[in-house]
């Protein structure tokens, strides 16, 4: 998606929530005045900003400060592809234009979803325990091939997902806001989940969905089905999750997004059987920080020259909608 943006200054200011290691943004200087803010310094700065780069993706600074008094961004970008974490009722009626990062992380993440279904079918955190304890123990495996999942979301992360999983001989259904070709629609969720060797959540965070992945779904899931959460960590309630693999409802699941993160020491997830657990790490490959900063960049480039921006997220959806 498109849109048109009003003519910036001659010099814009650009405002940057950071996080370590900074943003590269040389090809930005004497083009912009940038500067830097934090949680506790960014409601007073906002006032002062044309654009706002939220380069902190773990934040929830910008939805605690937008409310605040005096003019606002006109432009605020997102390094990441979810924005629920900067959306108010505030920003979402505004003129403000949001974008994200959408196509930096749709082949990393399928990629790893791809190593968690293969680490999961052939039984590799076993395999490295033992290794660990010293004990040889043969076992079976899983083929991949023949199998079934079903991919929640029907964005560009999730469609990577299914072409990486069809890849690998796997029949992949993918599930979206509405039905189109290619994609199911919510209705046929519950028939897919109930065929799914493998289901995949990789859909944004809305009212919709929310706890989507509860008790029940885990209860319309095969016994031998396995789970996984590239999504957002609120797609799942996560004590539910705990119950179906404690009962062997499921086979197994894994988590690389939660509802709290870090994950605390003492969190009982840690010690829930056959659940992999990462540390949101899924989209992270090398060098992903610099692709961030060039998408921004090229972003800026665009705008300054009063051109459309790509990737707009519909504020009311919470994603880059048409996709």
């Amino acid at each position: 998606m498109t849109t048109s943006t009003p003519t910036p200054p001659s010099t814009p200011t650009l405002l940057v929530l950071d996080a370590e290691p900074l943003p590269r943004l040389g090809r930005l200087t004497g083009r912009a005045r940038i500067e830097h803010a934090d949680g506790s310094t960014l409601a007073e700065r906002l006032p002062h900003a044309d654009v706002l780069l939220v380069w902190d993706f773990t934040s929830h600074a910008v939805r605690e400060a937008w409310p605040g008094d005096g003019p606002r961004p006109r432009w605020v970008h997102a390094a990441s592809a979810g924005v629920d974490h900067l959306m108010c009722p505030e920003l979402a009626g505004s003129d403000t234009v949001v974008t994200n990062a959408r196509g930096v992380f749709d082949q990393p993440i399928a990629e790893y979803v791809a190593a968690l279904v293969l680490a999961m079918a052939k039984d590799l955190p076993t395999t490295l325990r033992l290794q660990g304890e010293r004990t040889w123990r043969h076992r079976e495996s899983l083929r991949v091939a023949g199998t079934r999942a079903c991919v929640v979301g029907s964005g560009p992360i999730g469609r990577a997902i299914a072409r990486t999983l069809k890849a690998l001989g796997i029949t992949t259904a993918l599930v979206g806001r509405t039905a189109r070709p290619g994609v199911h629609g919510p209705g046929e969720l519950d028939r897919l989940l109930a065929r799914a060797d493998w289901v995949v959540a990789a859909a944004p965070l809305t009212d919709d969905t929310r706890g989507m992945f509860d008790a029940r779904r885990f209860g319309t899931m095969q016994p031998s089905a396995r789970f996984v959460n590239v999504g957002r960590g609120q797609l799942v309630v996560e004590d539910d999750l705990a119950e179906a693999l404690t009962r062997r409802w499921i086979g197994g699941a894994a988590l690389d997004v939660l509802v709290h993160e870090p994950l605390a020491p003492d969190s009982p997830l840690w010690d829930v059987p056959d659940l992999i657990v990462s540390p949101h790490m899924s989209g992270d490959t090398v060098g992903w920080r610099d692709e961030l900063g060039a998408q921004f960049v090229e972003l800026f480039e665009s705008w300054a020259a009063g051109e459309p921006l790509a990737n707009v997220v519909d504020k009311k959806r919470g994603y880059v909608p048409g996709h």
